[in-house]
Order: structure tokens, then C-alpha cells, then sequence
């Protein structure tokens, strides 16, 4: 153990401490007044919950960062094979929150095995590009993978769950471009890529108001929303904007937020960004998006650095994960784009999504590890 901790990169794991920290703190501040005044709970609910997912999440890293990646050649075909059997319970059994029948209630804790699906995903692609690295040539190795993750896709979207299904969906696309993928056969999957989205664009077009529900297309509806303030598809992201005013450059001061008092409806998940503005103010805003680019720019040098084709995939697996989420949520938050329900990396409340993320982080780690530890050894058989 001694010799992974040696070998981490101390650079990622001070980044990802300093948001995981952030998080709790400003977990505790947006949902101290909500926990209290909705639900009749301790102003401290939310945060405690937050930490026992951190602590597992480290407590499941200690057993990663010891565990080679090799080993996953045996689990990755059980990883999504299984993914898929939970999703099918889910929606079997599933229980409902927030119009989505995404949960496993535990009793003490619920779970949203759709967060989980994602590692899987990444882990599979990475294996299965590895083992058929001598075939990629071929179309039909390429695109074989695509099929089960279609089926996650079909399950996570009939929950429905479009954010976490979009996610999904263009995680793997944006997997492809990490592939080493003859220019011919890239430039055809280009077209399939771009002829999918424009499909997807058209149907929902065409038949948009007979595939999605009217909350779901209540989020299209994402401009001017102040002038519907008091219809649902303006409330929340009115709200938001009035937040980032609050806090103007240096903000109102932690714990001063008002947005908080259930103003904003999901002020500790999907909404914590306005929150931190309000309270943190625009300069500290922008330090956080500093932060996420030079996280995601230490895992993108993990993954350039890494020795094999699966442990690249995973590192570069993992940026995707985290950028897609950080884009979709602040682009959602910011009145940019369409509301998801994605929340973000780090700082959103979200036991599971928590969990999902930091056992996403130490297989970076582990890539890491092995990278060095093999360069290491070369250099010294060198000497």
C-alpha cells in the first residue's frame, strides 16, 4: 500500500480535495434551510448524508488503487452484463423521485444504479478496445459494444431519465474519438455520429410532444425566463439568474444566500452553482471553473502518459465523464442550454453520483500508478 500511495499523482489528489471539501461546505449551506423547513430535519441532514457517501467512496477507492487493471479483463462483460439486469429491476421495482423511477430505496439509503452504469460503460469500452486493438480496422469490432449500450440507454431513457441517458450516450460517442481508428473508417463513423444526432434532432421536431412528457419539454423552453416566472418552465432557472445577481463579484457572504430559502427548488443538487456565486460571488465562480480545467487537463496528461491502450481509455473515459457533466450543468444553470437534471462533479449533493465519482477518480489514479511504476522500472533496467 505503501507504494501506491508513493506513486499517486499528488496534483489530482489535491484538486479533487479541495472540491470534495468545497462540496460538503457548500452542501451544508444550500440545504440547511430546505432540510429544516420542508422536511422538519436537522439543518445538518444533507451534509451528513454527503459525508458517509464520501467516506464509502474513499473507504471503495483504498481497494482500486490496490487493484491492478488487468483484472478487470475478467469483470468487464460482467460489469454492463449486470448494469443491464439492474436497470431491468429498476425499472421493474424501482422506486419514483423527481419523476423518474431511477432508485433502489434501501430504507436507511437509497441508490440510482444509473450512475454506476457509466464506470461500467467505460470499463467495458476500455477492455474490449484493448483485447480487439488488432481489429480495429474492421466495423463490425467496432461497433459490436454499441448494441448493449443501446439497451442501457433504451432502459435509463424509459425511467425516464433523458439527462443521465444523454450523458451515456455521448460519453460513448466521445469514447470513439480516444480509439486509435484507421482515418477511413473514423470518417465514416463521423457521418453515423452526425447522421444520429441530426436524427435525434428531427424526431424531436417532429414528434417531440408525443415522446417526451410536459416537464421534459418544459425544458426546451429555457429563454427569457424571468417573463415566465410564474409558470414552471421559467420558476427555477428565473431563480438562478437571480442568484448569480445576488452575489455580484464577491458575494453576499457564506450562509447569507436568500435564493436558499426555497426560493430555488434543488439548490444542493442540480442548482448548487448559483448558490456559490450568490454566496461566493463571481470571482470565486470563475476560480471554480479554473479548477475543473486544470483537473480535467491532469487526467487528460494521465491519459496521454498511460502504457496501454485500456488504461488510456479509462483515464480518457473519465475526462469525458467529468467534462460532459461539468458543460451540461452549468450550461443548463446559466440559461445557456436546455435543464437536465445533471449535477455537478464534486459539489452537487447526490449520494451515488458521490460514490460513482470518486471510485471514477481513483481508477485514474490506479492508471497512474501502473504508469509510473512501469516507467520506473524501465528506467532503472536502463541504469
Amino acid at each position: 500500500m505503501k507504494k501506491v500511495l508513493n506513486n499517486m499523482n499528488r496534483p489530482l489528489l489535491i484538486v479533487t480535495s479541495i472540491l470534495l471539501c468545497f462540496g460538503l461546505i457548500m452542501i451544508q449551506s444550500a440545504s440547511s434551510m430546505e432540510s429544516y423547513m420542508r422536511y422538519a430535519k436537522s439543518p445538518y441532514y444533507y451534509f451528513i448524508k454527503q459525508a458517509v457517501f464520501v467516506v464509502a467512496g474513499l473507504i471503495a477507492s483504498c481497494f482500486i488503487l490496490i487493484f491492478p487493471t488487468k483484472n478487470y479483463k475478467k469483470m468487464s462483460n460482467l460489469f454492463i452484463l449486470g448494469s443491464i439486469g439492474i436497470l431491468i429491476l429498476v425499472y421493474m421495482y424501482g422506486t419514483s423521485a423527481n419523476n423518474a423511477k431511477s432508485w433502489f430505496d434501501l430504507g436507511f439509503v437509497s441508490i440510482q444504479p444509473s450512475e454506476f452504469v457509466k464506470i461500467a460503460i467505460i470499463l467495458y469500452l476500455a477492455v474490449y478496445y484493448e483485447k480487439h486493438s488488432d481489429e480495429l480496422s474492421e466495423l463490425s469490432v467496432l461497433l459490436k459494444p454499441i448494441s448493449l449500450i443501446i439497451i442501457a440507454f433504451i432502459l435509463i431513457a424509459a425511467q425516464p431519465d433523458l439527462g443521465t441517458a444523454s450523458i451515456l450516450l455521448l460519453m460513448t460517442g466521445l469514447i470513439f474519438y480516444a480509439v486509435p481508428i484507421p482515418e477511413d473508417k473514423r470518417k465514416f463513423l463521423n457521418k453515423i455520429i452526425l447522421s444520429g444526432v441530426l436524427l435525434v434532432v428531427v424526431l424531436l421536431l417532429v414528434m417531440g410532444k408525443s415522446i417526451l412528457k410536459d416537464y421534459q419539454l418544459q425544458r426546451f423552453n429555457f429563454l427569457d425566463p424571468c417573463e415566465r416566472y410564474q409558470e414552471k418552465s421559467g420558476y427555477q432557472l428565473c431563480n438562478s439568474f437571480i442568484a448569480f445577481s445576488n452575489g455580484g463579484l464577491n458575494g453576499q457572504g457564506i450562509g447569507e444566500s436568500t435564493q436558499k430559502y426555497l426560493y430555488l427548488p434543488e439548490s444542493y443538487t442540480d442548482f448548487i452553482f448559483p448558490i456559490i456565486v450568490e454566496e461566493w460571488g463571481l470571482v470565486v465562480g470563475i476560480i471554480i471553473i479554473i479548477i475543473y480545467a486544470i483537473l480535467l487537463y491532469i487526467i487528460y496528461q494521465i491519459a496521454k502518459k498511460a502504457t496501454n491502450l485500456r488504461n488510456s481509455l479509462i483515464a480518457y473515459g473519465v475526462l469525458i465523464y467529468l467534462l460532459l457533466h461539468i458543460s451540461v450543468n452549468l450550461i443548463g444553470v446559466m440559461g445557456i442550454g436546455p435543464l437536465t437534471g445533471v449535477p455537478l462533479p464534486f459539489l452537487s449533493y447526490g449520494g451515488s453520483y458521490t460514490l460513482s465519482l470518486i471510485i471514477a477518480i481513483a481508477l485514474v489514479q490506479r492508471v497512474h500508478i501502473e504508469t509510473t511504476i512501469k516507467n520506473n522500472k524501465k528506467a532503472q533496467s536502463l541504469v
